[in-house]
């Protein structure tokens, strides 16, 4: 008896103090300022133009309810919050039976948020499950439920929700996916954008349409039932041929997103969160080009044919400041948005011989130093052999110049110098160039068998392409709060960490790849795009058993492209052609009409022609090329012999 009275009391006591919090919580919606739900977490990405090129949920895309398709309106209804319009922001009993659920289950598998719950908790509250969270969430529902009436508050809903593929808000979505006005949907197409909320990712048509499907049937069920559709329709549904378009009808760049996500990432690096983003008003001013962006993708297209499974990622720099104008991380982020170029970490080949040739170069080796190309096995350490071999199993067998083995992309030369300078110097000029990537200092890191993330690895290029100053490569360049007040500034930061005679020598020593006076054993690696290209470059190409690489750069761009397949396979037919191709094809484009802009030489190098493979003088014009040394370190010859890069040309 005395139980029940202390669980009367206390239940009398909880019931007074919820009508208590309830009329409190009333008074104060009604006295205090409407809350913002047309915010919907807008933030603004603008370019390097300051052009606003994408919002996260832009308000000139805002639709009116009565604008938006009845259809559409129901079947969000039936599978989010069929008792919408009759409950007061919390539906009890669905609550009870999720919990319910859920208890007899051992784990969350049922949710019970109305429209309403959720509309606040995507405006102004993170995703965690805390208790704190979970009381702010009730109390926003509330007052938003009080200040606003059910359409106003179905409106901001269907105006802020993420339907994937960076799409915020029907009108978004419904352009994106169906390009249609949202007033234009077919109850299928209705169906198919209400079922994509729960699970952006999951149940998008693009990304899976097969899942995307699955669930909207369940939606279409859900009308059903809910008698918002007759049997006839229901049973007359083809989801199966509705056609998907997946394509922004402003940029037409099924690549662009990547960008926008790799300033995602770098948004977290400053310390500035999602919930802070889509909290609204921030504008993000980047080095997004889209021209060259454009380029990119055109280029990437035009070249990339006949493997689904084939992925490219690529990034374009501005070497003198570091900026990353362009970027893409994959084929089409409509069927994936796994970033390549942020996230992946892939073997990068015989690139990794231009920061090997640099150390060597470093540490006295000079451009005609020369080893023997034949076949060799070697010993480490007494204990283990290691014998690499070159393309197509084609050797010298004879001593070859560093400038050859740049040129033919020589893989005894390159392992013959890493043992001969000591492993660890090439490691180290890795650290020194800016590669935060952990690499083993082992006889093969010279020919590429280290992991690096495509951005890291431009990180190490660009300090090559900007004459031996390291910078942090950066997409973000200003971040203005919604009142217009600047709350970061990118810092352009650099340091000379290498010495610029060498680099100098180095540059022209990869701009030598598409040389045909290298014309031996075989030829040089970038000879084949040699005709397109109209200005010198240095260049350098790479290749695995599962990736290709082309890199390469000049003062004004840096361009990296990388192609591969996600699980590592294998590649059964060459794509090298394809890599330097895009890389070509893109880099003449987005440098056409601009003044061919090379690297001065600098006043403590001087040049000498010689046979470009053995390093003799040579009177065999179509063998000559020029050679670069460090005033004092040139070979011995006669006085007459030496001649500047002037006189040359």
């Amino acid at each position: 008896m005395r139980a029940l009275k202390i669980l009367f009391k206390t239940f009398i006591f909880s019931f007074i103090a919820f009508i208590v919090c309830y009329i409190g919580v009333n008074i104060y919606a009604m006295i205090t300022p409407n809350l913002n739900i047309t915010n919907n977490g807008t933030y603004y990405l603008y370019d390097n133009k300051n052009d606003l090129v994408y919002q996260g949920s832009s308000t000139s895309s805002w639709v009116d309810i009565n604008n938006i398709d009845e259809k559409l309106k129901n079947a969000v209804i039936a599978i989010e919050d069929r008792k919408f319009y009759t409950h007061h922001g919390f539906d009890v009993l669905r609550i009870a039976k999720a919990m319910m659920t859920n208890i007899e289950s051992g784990y969350i598998v049922q949710g019970a948020s109305t429209i309403t719950q959720q509309l606040v908790k995507n405006l102004y509250l993170d995703f965690s499950q805390t208790w704190k969270r979970k009381l702010e969430e009730a109390f926003l529902t509330i007052i938003t439920e009080i200040q606003y009436d059910k359409d106003d508050i179905l409106e901001a809903y269907l105006n802020t929700i993420n339907y994937g593929n960076g799409n915020y808000g029907v009108s978004n979505a419904s352009l994106y996916y169906f390009n249609k006005d949202v007033s234009n949907l077919t109850l299928e197409e209705a169906i198919i954008l209400a079922g994509i909320p729960k699970s952006p990712n999951k149940f998008n048509p693009i990304s899976n349409k097969e899942e995307s499907i699955n669930r909207a049937k369940i939606v279409a069920k859900a009308m059903y039932n809910n008698e918002m559709i007759s049997e006839e329709e229901y049973n007359n549904l083809n989801f199966e041929n509705v056609e998907i378009i997946g394509k922004n009808n402003e940029n037409n760049l099924q690549m662009l997103m990547y960008y926008q996500d790799a300033v995602y990432k770098e948004l977290e690096d400053l310390g500035i969160s999602k919930s802070i983003l889509e909290t609204g008003g921030l504008k993000i001013y980047t080095n997004l080009d889209l021209d060259k962006q454009r380029s990119l993708e055109k280029n990437i297209l035009n070249n990339v044919e006949g493997d689904d499974e084939l992925q490219v990622a690529s990034v374009i720099v501005d070497p003198s400041t570091g900026k990353v104008e362009a970027l893409t991380g994959g084929m089409d982020y409509g069927k994936s948005q796994y970033n390549r170029a942020t996230e992946s970490k892939r073997q990068v080949g015989s690139t990794m011989k231009a920061f090997l040739y640099y150390t060597a170069l470093e540490n006295n080796l000079i451009s005609s130093s020369k080893f023997k190309s034949e076949y060799t096995i070697f010993n480490i350490n007494n204990k283990e052999s290691y014998s690499p071999t070159n393309f197509n199993d084609k050797y010298a067998n004879k001593d070859i110049t560093m400038a050859a083995a740049i040129a033919f992309s020589d893989n005894v030369y390159a392992v013959k110098t890493n043992l001969f300078l000591g492993t660890d110097a090439l490691v180290n000029t890795a650290k020194k160039v800016g590669i935060k990537e952990e690499l083993l200092p082992i006889p093969s890191l010279a020919l590429g068998t280290g992991e690096i993330n495509i951005l890291d690895y431009a990180t190490g290029y660009n300090t090559l392409a900007s004459g031996g100053y390291k910078k942090d490569l950066y997409l973000i360049r200003k971040i203005e709060a919604p009142d217009g007040s600047v709350i970061y500034t990118k810092e352009n930061k650099k340091s000379l960490v290498l010495n610029p005679n060498y680099v100098y020598i180095l540059n022209e020593l990869l701009s030598n790849t598409t040389s045909s006076a290298f014309k031996d054993y075989t030829s040089a690696t970038a000879s084949t795009i040699a005709s397109k290209l109209s200005r010198k470059y240095s260049i350098k190409t790479g290749t695995t058993a599962t990736d290709y690489w082309t890199v390469g750069y000049n003062k004004d761009d840096l361009m990296l492209v990388w192609l591969g397949y996600d699980n590592n396979k294998e590649f059964t037919k060459s794509y090298s052609s394809t890599a330097k191709n895009i890389w070509a094809d893109t880099m003449e484009e987005i440098q056409n009409g601009i003044e061919d802009n090379w690297y001065e030489t600098p006043s403590d190098v001087v040049g000498i022609i010689l046979d470009a493979v053995t390093g003799e003088v040579t009177t065999d014009q179509s063998r000559a090329i020029m050679f670069y040394y460090l005033k004092g370190s040139e070979p011995s010859i006669t006085k007459d012999q030496i001649v500047t890069k002037e006189e040359k040309e």
